[in-house]
């Protein structure tokens, strides 16, 4: 009787851990002008993804602009709040998890980080006009049990300016948010947080300079990987909080390995090898680590007979090779 409870107990400790360790295998789904259904959620199931951010969007006139307009009738449904409400619940219906992954789109795609204002004035605004934006969308969270609540994106110069404003607002969201947070920061900016301790995972969105060849091998981007792997465990020993890449991936293009983060519209050059390679390399190189919580790959569109493609050379990895990489990877 005893050696059977025993091995019971154990047998459910041993479930228990192997649950906690689960990876987050998840897909930027982007938002769109219409809702969302079964069919456009069944490709995310086909490639395994357990999770999906969800991404409604704030607008801001330019980089010194304090006032950020959301949740308006001129939006796209998906990037207000109802948009959220319905994608997520469609995602959930279907087991699949969901992080709420709130942005800010600065006119002309200006890069968020660059977000700084010339006074004092301006400062309190935008700090007054972002924790409305940010509060709106983690009440969302809170209503749909969201499982991760993202409460920014890639604003470097905003957070590095008004530290004492980043870790009130925390306090904020913790108060009608009681899910898991973090903050997606940029390759490049990671290292300069404060306000880490506060938050359940650190956030990186990964585009890490890994190799200036053309068609970089698996073992090119591993290579690559090295001492950026090296600098992202530093920093994971020093807070003690998983790493989770808030966003990943490559586009379909040569020498993609070398500026990951550019997102011009130039034509030609499609390179589906180097965009699948690379999806292997990051996973050979931080799947298998227990630190590492899992991540996002950028990007996912609903409509996915329409897009991606052998002749697209952007980010995401729909009707590529890509796919079957991310379809395998994420089966493990």
């Amino acid at each position: 009787m005893k050696k059977n409870l025993f091995l019971g107990i154990f047998l459910w400790l041993h479930f228990f851990a192997s649950c906690q360790h689960k990876k987050i295998n998840g897909v930027s789904f982007v938002a769109s002008r219409d809702s969302i259904n079964q069919t456009h959620i069944q490709p995310v199931i086909d490639v395994n993804s357990n999770y999906v951010a969800l991404m409604p969007f704030g607008f801001i006139r330019d980089l010194a602009s304090p006032t950020i307009t959301f949740n308006s009738q001129r939006q796209w449904f998906g990037e207000t709040e109802n948009g959220l409400l319905q994608y997520a619940k469609s995602f959930q219906k279907n087991q699949i998890k969901v992080m709420v992954k709130p942005q800010i789109w600065v006119w002309r795609g200006q890069f968020t980080g660059l977000i700084e204002m010339n006074s004092e004035e301006n400062w309190k605004i935008l700090e007054d006009s972002y924790a409305n934006f940010i509060v709106t969308y983690a009440k969302s969270a809170a209503k749909i049990n969201a499982d991760i609540f993202c409460i920014g994106t890639e604003l470097e110069k905003f957070v590095l300016n008004r530290p004492q404003f980043w870790h009130q607002l925390i306090k904020k969201i913790r108060a009608v948010y009681k899910g898991k947070l973090t903050y997606a920061a940029n390759w490049d900016e990671y290292k300069k947080l404060t306000f880490w301790h506060q938050l359940d995972f650190i956030g990186v969105d990964a585009y890490f300079p890994v190799s200036e060849k053309q068609t970089p091998t698996v073992a090119d981007f591993e290579n690559g990987w090295k001492p950026h792997k090296i600098e992202i465990q530093q920093i994971q020993k020093k807070f003690q909080k998983p790493i989770l890449f808030t966003e990943y991936g490559y586009r379909s293009v040569h020498f993609n390995g070398k500026q990951p983060w550019i997102v011009d519209d130039v034509e030609g050059n499609v390179n589906l090898q180097a965009q699948a390679n690379g999806l292997q390399a990051i996973h050979n190189q931080f799947w298998k680590e227990d630190w590492f919580a899992g991540g996002f790959v950028w990007k996912w569109f609903h409509n996915h007979e329409k897009v991606g493609g052998e002749n697209n050379n952007r980010f995401t990895p729909q009707n590529k090779p890509a796919a079957k990489i991310l379809k395998k990877n994420y089966a493990n």
